[in-house]
Protein backbone atom coordinates (compact mmCIF):
# COMPACT_ATOMS: atom_id res chain seq x y z
CA UNK A 1 0.00 0.00 0.00
CA UNK A 2 1.47 3.41 -0.82
CA UNK A 3 0.34 6.76 0.57
CA UNK A 4 0.12 8.48 -2.69
CA UNK A 5 2.03 8.83 -5.91
CA UNK A 6 5.17 10.13 -4.85
CA UNK A 7 5.60 7.78 -2.51
CA UNK A 8 5.15 5.21 -5.18
CA UNK A 9 7.48 6.97 -7.08
CA UNK A 10 10.40 7.08 -4.59
CA UNK A 11 9.76 2.48 -4.34
CA UNK A 12 10.61 2.76 -8.07
CA UNK A 13 13.30 4.54 -7.65
CA UNK A 14 14.58 2.23 -5.41
CA UNK A 15 14.21 -0.85 -7.53
CA UNK A 16 15.53 1.36 -10.49
CA UNK A 17 18.69 2.64 -8.56
CA UNK A 18 20.85 -0.22 -9.23
CA UNK A 19 20.94 0.26 -13.02
CA UNK A 20 23.46 2.02 -15.31
CA UNK A 21 21.65 4.44 -17.23
CA UNK A 22 23.18 6.08 -20.59
CA UNK A 23 21.26 10.01 -21.36
CA UNK A 24 18.35 9.05 -19.28
CA UNK A 25 14.62 10.04 -20.41
CA UNK A 26 11.54 8.97 -17.63
CA UNK A 27 8.07 9.46 -19.63
CA UNK A 28 5.72 9.82 -16.97
CA UNK A 29 2.11 8.81 -18.81
CA UNK A 30 -0.32 11.09 -18.36
CA UNK A 31 -1.48 11.79 -16.41
CA UNK A 32 -1.32 10.02 -13.35
CA UNK A 33 2.20 8.71 -13.83
CA UNK A 34 3.68 11.53 -14.38
CA UNK A 35 3.70 12.01 -10.07
CA UNK A 36 5.63 8.98 -10.32
CA UNK A 37 8.04 9.90 -12.91
CA UNK A 38 9.05 12.97 -11.48
CA UNK A 39 10.21 10.69 -8.03
CA UNK A 40 12.23 8.54 -10.24
CA UNK A 41 13.51 11.51 -12.80
CA UNK A 42 14.63 13.31 -9.47
CA UNK A 43 16.60 10.12 -7.86
CA UNK A 44 17.72 9.34 -10.67
CA UNK A 45 19.11 12.31 -12.42
CA UNK A 46 16.86 11.98 -15.39
CA UNK A 47 15.05 14.19 -17.75
CA UNK A 48 11.55 14.58 -16.91
CA UNK A 49 9.30 13.94 -20.14
CA UNK A 50 5.59 12.82 -20.82
CA UNK A 51 3.62 10.71 -23.15
CA UNK A 52 0.11 9.99 -23.50
CA UNK A 53 -1.56 6.97 -24.70
CA UNK A 54 -5.71 7.06 -24.15
CA UNK A 55 -7.64 4.17 -23.13
CA UNK A 56 -10.32 2.86 -25.78
CA UNK A 57 -13.18 2.10 -23.36
CA UNK A 58 -15.53 -0.93 -24.03
CA UNK A 59 -18.91 0.07 -24.78
CA UNK A 60 -21.44 0.53 -21.68
CA UNK A 61 -18.03 0.25 -19.50
CA UNK A 62 -14.93 2.97 -20.32
CA UNK A 63 -12.97 1.53 -17.79
CA UNK A 64 -12.34 -1.91 -19.30
CA UNK A 65 -9.71 -0.93 -21.66
CA UNK A 66 -9.80 -3.01 -25.17
CA UNK A 67 -7.68 -0.81 -27.06
CA UNK A 68 -5.36 1.87 -26.56
CA UNK A 69 -4.55 4.62 -28.57
CA UNK A 70 -1.54 7.67 -28.49
CA UNK A 71 -1.74 11.37 -30.60
CA UNK A 72 -0.02 9.30 -33.85
CA UNK A 73 0.27 5.93 -35.24
CA UNK A 74 -2.70 3.31 -35.65
CA UNK A 75 -4.47 2.39 -32.61
CA UNK A 76 -4.05 -1.31 -30.94
CA UNK A 77 -6.71 -3.68 -29.68
CA UNK A 78 -6.85 -6.43 -27.27
CA UNK A 79 -8.15 -8.71 -29.99
CA UNK A 80 -9.15 -11.31 -27.23
CA UNK A 81 -11.58 -8.37 -25.15
CA UNK A 82 -12.86 -7.72 -28.72
CA UNK A 83 -13.68 -11.40 -29.37
CA UNK A 84 -14.86 -11.96 -25.95
CA UNK A 85 -17.51 -8.90 -26.56
CA UNK A 86 -18.14 -9.34 -29.43
CA UNK A 87 -16.77 -6.27 -31.13
CA UNK A 88 -14.24 -5.40 -33.95
CA UNK A 89 -12.33 -2.53 -34.51
CA UNK A 90 -14.60 -0.48 -36.51
CA UNK A 91 -17.56 -0.95 -34.27
CA UNK A 92 -14.87 1.29 -32.29
CA UNK A 93 -13.88 3.70 -34.87
CA UNK A 94 -15.60 6.92 -33.43
CA UNK A 95 -14.11 6.26 -29.79
CA UNK A 96 -10.87 5.73 -31.27
CA UNK A 97 -10.92 9.01 -33.02
CA UNK A 98 -12.43 10.84 -29.95
CA UNK A 99 -9.81 9.40 -28.18
CA UNK A 100 -6.96 10.34 -30.16
CA UNK A 101 -8.16 14.14 -29.88
CA UNK A 102 -7.96 14.13 -26.28
CA UNK A 103 -4.24 12.82 -26.62
CA UNK A 104 -3.33 15.22 -29.30
CA UNK A 105 -4.97 18.27 -26.71
CA UNK A 106 -3.30 16.86 -23.84
CA UNK A 107 0.34 16.48 -25.67
CA UNK A 108 0.15 20.31 -27.03
CA UNK A 109 -0.23 21.63 -23.54
CA UNK A 110 2.13 19.53 -22.17
CA UNK A 111 5.20 19.98 -24.19
CA UNK A 112 7.27 22.62 -24.66
CA UNK A 113 9.32 21.41 -27.59
CA UNK A 114 10.23 18.02 -29.52
CA UNK A 115 11.43 15.94 -26.93
CA UNK A 116 14.98 13.36 -28.45
CA UNK A 117 14.40 9.27 -27.67
CA UNK A 118 16.55 8.34 -30.38
CA UNK A 119 19.98 6.67 -28.45
CA UNK A 120 18.58 7.51 -24.89
CA UNK A 121 17.75 4.92 -22.56
CA UNK A 122 13.67 5.67 -21.99
CA UNK A 123 11.74 4.57 -19.18
CA UNK A 124 8.42 4.64 -19.51
CA UNK A 125 6.46 5.27 -16.30
CA UNK A 126 3.14 4.28 -15.20
CA UNK A 127 1.00 4.18 -11.78
CA UNK A 128 0.26 0.95 -12.25
CA UNK A 129 -0.36 -1.69 -14.71
CA UNK A 130 -4.25 -3.37 -14.97
CA UNK A 131 -4.73 -4.74 -18.50
CA UNK A 132 -1.81 -2.55 -20.02
CA UNK A 133 -3.08 -1.57 -23.13
CA UNK A 134 -2.15 1.89 -22.56
CA UNK A 135 1.38 1.41 -22.05
CA UNK A 136 1.89 -0.77 -25.05
CA UNK A 137 0.53 2.15 -26.98
CA UNK A 138 3.27 4.21 -25.24
CA UNK A 139 5.57 1.73 -25.74
CA UNK A 140 5.19 0.98 -29.04
CA UNK A 141 5.19 4.77 -30.13
CA UNK A 142 8.40 5.10 -27.79
CA UNK A 143 10.32 1.98 -30.12
CA UNK A 144 9.72 3.85 -33.59
CA UNK A 145 11.83 6.42 -32.38
CA UNK A 146 14.89 4.37 -32.10
CA UNK A 147 16.11 4.78 -28.17
CA UNK A 148 18.96 3.12 -26.45
CA UNK A 149 16.83 0.85 -24.11
CA UNK A 150 13.13 0.91 -23.39
CA UNK A 151 12.15 0.08 -20.09
CA UNK A 152 8.51 0.03 -18.31
CA UNK A 153 8.29 0.49 -14.80
CA UNK A 154 5.61 0.59 -12.53
CA UNK A 155 5.10 0.34 -8.65
CA UNK A 156 2.56 -2.33 -8.94
CA UNK A 157 0.83 -4.57 -11.56
CA UNK A 158 -1.13 -7.08 -12.51
CA UNK A 159 1.10 -10.00 -12.79
CA UNK A 160 0.13 -11.42 -15.88
CA UNK A 161 0.45 -8.05 -17.91
CA UNK A 162 3.57 -7.47 -16.77
CA UNK A 163 4.67 -10.80 -18.13
CA UNK A 164 2.81 -10.19 -21.22
CA UNK A 165 4.62 -6.21 -21.72
CA UNK A 166 8.36 -7.96 -21.82
CA UNK A 167 7.95 -8.25 -25.19
CA UNK A 168 7.28 -4.53 -26.30
CA UNK A 169 9.71 -3.33 -23.59
CA UNK A 170 13.47 -4.18 -23.10
CA UNK A 171 12.85 -4.62 -19.68
CA UNK A 172 9.55 -4.58 -17.63
CA UNK A 173 10.08 -3.60 -13.59
CA UNK A 174 7.41 -3.51 -11.19
CA UNK A 175 8.62 -4.43 -7.25
CA UNK A 176 5.10 -5.83 -6.55
CA UNK A 177 3.55 -7.79 -9.09
CA UNK A 178 0.45 -9.33 -7.72
CA UNK A 179 -1.82 -12.31 -8.89
CA UNK A 180 -5.04 -10.74 -7.06
CA UNK A 181 -4.91 -7.55 -8.79
CA UNK A 182 -8.62 -5.88 -9.28
CA UNK A 183 -7.62 -1.95 -9.77
CA UNK A 184 -5.03 0.27 -9.49
CA UNK A 185 -6.80 2.28 -7.00
CA UNK A 186 -6.57 -0.37 -4.33
CA UNK A 187 -2.85 0.00 -3.50
CA UNK A 188 -2.92 3.73 -2.77
CA UNK A 189 -4.23 5.17 0.17
CA UNK A 190 -4.17 8.44 -1.33
CA UNK A 191 -5.57 8.25 -5.34
CA UNK A 192 -6.72 11.68 -6.32
CA UNK A 193 -7.16 12.50 -10.09
CA UNK A 194 -4.18 13.97 -11.01
CA UNK A 195 -4.79 17.30 -12.86
CA UNK A 196 -3.58 19.07 -16.26
CA UNK A 197 -2.20 22.03 -14.25
CA UNK A 198 -0.25 19.22 -11.60
CA UNK A 199 1.29 17.67 -14.69
CA UNK A 200 2.04 20.94 -15.99
CA UNK A 201 3.41 21.89 -12.35
CA UNK A 202 5.61 18.86 -12.09
CA UNK A 203 6.99 19.42 -15.64
CA UNK A 204 7.87 22.95 -15.03
CA UNK A 205 9.40 22.27 -11.84
CA UNK A 206 11.74 19.40 -13.08
CA UNK A 207 13.05 22.00 -15.81
CA UNK A 208 13.85 25.21 -12.91
CA UNK A 209 16.01 22.06 -10.63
Amino acid sequence: MFADRSDAGRVLARALADESWTDLLVLGLARGGVPVAFEVASALGGELGVAVARKIGAPGHPEFGVGAVTAEGDPIFDEHALRTLGLTSDDLADRCAAERREARRRLELYRTGPVRLTGRDVVVVDDGLATGVTARAALREARQQDPRRLVLAVPVGAADSVQALEEDADAVVCPHPRTDFLAVGRFYRRFDQTSDDQVVGLLQQQRDD
